[in-house]
């Protein structure tokens, strides 16, 4: 999932510039939360399909993909994303003010208009920061307790309930909110608590490709278990889950698109004629934004970085304005938090593997050329997402966009440079594909690209997931968080719905009139500065054990003893005590 990293870099921008510079200008406020915002998308699309080609040299198919080749796969697809976001910005986000509510855009300028609220909030950032950085080295650092809890069931065979004990899942539920999260609960519930059985139970001594033993083995030996029957047969049911509900949610955003693209031709045609423009309508030229697209898409095509023949070139064009236009009015309806790029980057990989095979590039070159074609897409709809959100903060607080639209580019240019580093950093660590880094959705990904190249998908399971989603959009429920529940380890959606139970606990608390109304949603708003901080600390704090264990001196730091797991859980249930506390306290002090 992505996790909107603009409410926290507005309000650490906000302290930077007023503490350590002593300036004080919501213009410059808003050019660096702009620009470090940019990371998060940049990152995001590079998890979520990057990792299959580590996945792939691991097995010896393929030479490691050079940090370069990584920088440029970034750096194309957010320059596109911006680049392909530009023309639609007068028609999203001016012309339907108040209709889209880009609610991660709003939440920021809102942190920005309050100004003299930027020292406490931007220390309930820090606190979450350094709580959940505290947290992650005593759990993962030095072992002191276990990061998952969990108990397989002796009488229901197949079944497994366990969680995810760690800050920064607490978050993503809190910001996802209650619905979100219980949508993920429920699917990952059908999967540990519904299918995972029956497969137990009437698999028995049959051997179910794509595994090569039978069910009870899988069960039964060492490392095996309910997880085994979830990285062989679960993961390709979600799979098809999961695709189902990017297509079904791309074919639901038709009518959008559509308008959206009519709207945004006619305001251009509408600014081309009115002569000169106020500062704060004043856009990137168009000539320019054309002509840096081409000049992109031809690099792709020449390029030996990238496998990519012409017509996978143009798919890249293609399918990149098509989705930067879905994600652009996604995000402005539900927010960043829930955009489903990688609903999108399936729908794409999917069409360009075929598309790629057909036209004769096949094999290995195929496979990496519609990862790298993937990559770009997904950055692509994350950028684009990220800058309609930072351009709806500068509209409502007066910036000038050409200027936040170099500031996007600049962010993408510096996360680029970054991103090859961490990606290397993580598998030299842990290895994608682990406990530790399951990288579930390039996983995915590459099962997918391999099982198109090579015709070896179980399709009977994928057809299984694709019909359960189509059951669950028939019965009215959000079909994405449904189907990434059923795809993903029950331990993290167990861990998302805590978080998404404490915010749904104080968004049921009554209010008596407006003012009290109006404390519930600040006392809400702490929550989730509070809760950005506890994503990006523990992200942070990832990293740094990551070198560690490069360095080999992980083991330093190792407890020589450690808590049972029901001490993980009341540590855990501290700190959402603790999450709900701070909201509460907020609230009692305006009073």
């Amino acid at each position: 999932m992505t996790v909107s990293a603009s409410i926290p870099a507005a309000v650490i921008s906000m302290g930077i510039i007023r503490v350590i510079l002593r300036k004080d200008s919501i213009l410059e406020n808003n050019m660096v939360q702009t620009i470090g915002s940019a990371g998060e998308s940049v990152a995001a699309g590079a998890i979520f399909t990057l990792p299959a080609l580590f996945l792939w040299a691991e097995e010896g198919k393929i030479a490691f993909p050079s940090i370069l080749s990584i920088a440029m796969i970034a750096l194309f697809g957010g320059i596109l994303g911006v680049c392909f976001m530009v023309p639609l910005r007068q028609a999203l986000i001016v012309e339907e003010h108040g209709t889209l509510p880009f609610p991660e855009g709003t939440a920021c300028a809102e942190v920005l208009l309050a100004g003299e609220e930027g020292g406490s909030k931007a220390g309930t950032v820090f606190a979450g920061l350094g709580i959940a950085a505290f947290y992650k080295f005593l759990a993962d650092g030095m072992q002191l307790f276990p990061s998952e809890i969990g108990h397989a069931f002796k009488n229901y065979s197949g079944a497994q309930i366990g969680m995810q004990v760690l800050p920064a899942l607490g978050g993503v539920g809190y910001i996802c909110g209650p619905k979100i999260s219980s949508y993920m609960f429920a699917g990952g519930t059908l999967s540990w608590f519904v299918l995972m059985p029956m497969i137990a139970l009437f698999g028995g001594d049959a051997t179910i490709f794509p595994a090569s033993v039978t069910v009870n083995e899988l069960l039964t030996m060492p490392g095996g278990g309910p997880s085994a029957l979830w990285s062989n047969y679960i993961k390709y049911i979600g799979a098809g889950a999961v695709a189902t509900g990017g297509i079904i949610s791309l074919i639901k955003s038709l009518p959008l698109i559509v308008r959206t693209f009519k709207q945004a031709i006619g305001s251009m045609k509408k600014n081309a004629g009115s002569g000169k423009q106020l500062r704060t309508e004043q856009d990137l030229p168009f000539p320019l934004l054309i002509g840096v697209i081409l000049v992109i898409a031809v690099l792709i095509w020449i390029l030996p970085i990238f496998p990519v023949n012409l017509v996978g070139a143009l798919i890249i064009v293609v399918f990149g304005f098509f989705f930067a236009t879905v994600s652009s009015r996604m995000v402005g309806l539900i927010g960043s938090s829930n955009n489903p790029v990688s609903g999108m980057t399936i729908a794409t990989l999917l069409f360009a593997t075929v598309i790629l095979k057909v036209t004769g590039t096949t094999g290995l070159t195929g496979m990496v050329g519609a990862i790298s074609i993937g990559g770009i897409i997904c950055i692509v709809a994350a950028i684009a997402g990220d800058a309609s959100q930072d351009l709806k903060t500068g509209f409502i607080v007066g910036a000038t966009p050409s200027k936040q639209q170099v500031g996007e580019i600049i962010g993408v240019v510096a996360s680029s440079a970054a991103i090859g580093f961490v990606l290397y950093l993580l598998n030299e660590a842990w290895g994608y594909g682990t406990e530790k880094i399951p990288a579930a959705q390039a996983t995915m990904m590459k099962m997918l690209v391999e099982g198109i190249m090579n015709e070896e998908l179980p399709w009977a399971m994928i057809l299984i997931g694709v019909f359960i989603a189509i059951v669950v959009e028939i019965l009215g429920i959000p079909v994405l968080p449904f189907a990434v529940g059923m795809y993903l380890p029950f331990s993290l959606s167990a861990g998302i719905m805590a978080g998404g139970v404490v915010r749904w606990i104080l968004e049921h608390r009554k209010a008596a009139n407006e003012s009290e109304e109006k404390e519930k949603k600040a006392c809400i708003e702490r929550g989730t500065l509070f809760t950005s901080g506890l994503i990006a600390g523990e992200g942070l704090m990832g990293v740094i054990l990551a070198i560690c264990a490069v360095a080999k001196v992980d083991s330093k730091f190792v407890s020589p003893f450690a808590l049972p797991q029901i001490g993980s859980l009341i540590i855990f249930i501290a700190l959402l005590a603790y999450l709900y506390f701070i909201c509460v306290k907020k609230s009692k002090k305006a009073n």
